[in-house]
């Protein structure tokens, strides 16, 4: 009697949708309290405000990576390899070069049509900010989209929906931001599919995060656009972009334009083509 509750329990919290509710609340939870700590702690020190920041961001990020790990290696019982030091430097420098390039491109395309134009340079002491913020918004949502609910639900349903399941999710999530527009919707779940399609070539979530980060910090920190709806960070450089809407992205951003939708497509279809030419990609269960 007792060995069959044990087995009972076992299948509840081995159920996908279980285990993705409790690692989502762990993980909100070790994000909110980290929060809370970092600020209570360096309002203890004299340090500037940008700094502060930063060593904000570095904390809560290291709270979300360390908690992931543990929970994980404790809920699953195995070695949490989406973390993995081999390859670290590798895994990095795809992922950023990848968000670097395609978010080059998306400006370059602004820059062709007349509608992009630098103001003036500033010290890169004015990085600081929008480094530490994008740091850790690329962790905090890779970690809950791509190493929770997509990883998760994989295992069950497989790579293909289980990318679509999640990358709308990830494009739903940000509904409520700012001067959101159809076209905006579209390319951050378009960029869902990218970061997605990242983690299943790599299996780590290393390279989603530096592709994140990557993405939203050349956009803001260096060339000087809005993020997402957001109001403007801090930058490398200060530009006026004025133009058509769809090629701009208008108050959203370079995220609400044509071109970032097609340049995030291209990438998915890459990482997609070279995970099914390396069998990295996962059946439904139906289907093993």
């Amino acid at each position: 009697m007792e060995t069959q509750t044990l087995s009972r329990k076992q299948k509840i919290f081995n159920f996908p949708v279980v285990k993705i509710i409790l690692a989502l609340l762990t993980f909100m939870a070790v994000v909110i309290i980290g929060q809370q700590i970092a600020v209570k702690l360096l309002d203890l020190t004299s340090l500037d405000k940008d700094y502060r920041n930063l060593l904000k961001g570095f904390f809560v990020s290291f709270s979300c990576i360390f908690s992931y790990i543990l929970f994980f290696k404790k809920y699953d019982k195995r070695v949490v390899t989406e973390f993995a030091t081999k390859g670290l430097a590798k895994n990095l420098f795809i992922g950023f070069a990848v968000g670097f390039i395609l978010q080059s491109f998306t400006i370059l395309v602004i820059y062709l049509n007349g509608s992009y134009s630098v103001v003036k340079i500033n010290p890169i002491s004015f990085i600081l900010i929008p480094f530490a913020l994008m740091f850790t918004v690329a962790i905090i949502e890779e970690v809950l989209v791509r190493g929770i609910i997509f990883r998760i639900m994989e295992e069950k349903l497989g790579s293909y929906l289980s990318l679509t399941f999640s990358s709308v999710l990830f494009g739903v999530l940000h509904l409520a931001n700012p001067n959101v527009t159809l076209i905006s919707a579209i390319c951050i779940t378009t960029a869902g599919f990218l970061m997605g399609a990242a983690f299943i070539y790599s299996r780590n979530l290393w390279v989603p995060i530096a592709l994140h980060f990557a993405w939203n910090f050349t956009q803001s920190g260096i060339f000087g656009a809005i993020t997402s709806g957001n109001e403007k960070t801090n930058s490398l450089i200060v530009a006026k972009i004025q133009g058509p809407e769809f090629i701009t992205g208008g108050e959203f951003g370079p995220e609400g334009s044509i071109q970032a939708i097609v340049f995030c497509a291209i990438g998915t279809i890459i990482f997609l083509v070279l995970s099914y030419k390396n069998n990295k990609i996962i059946k439904p269960y139906w289907k093993k």
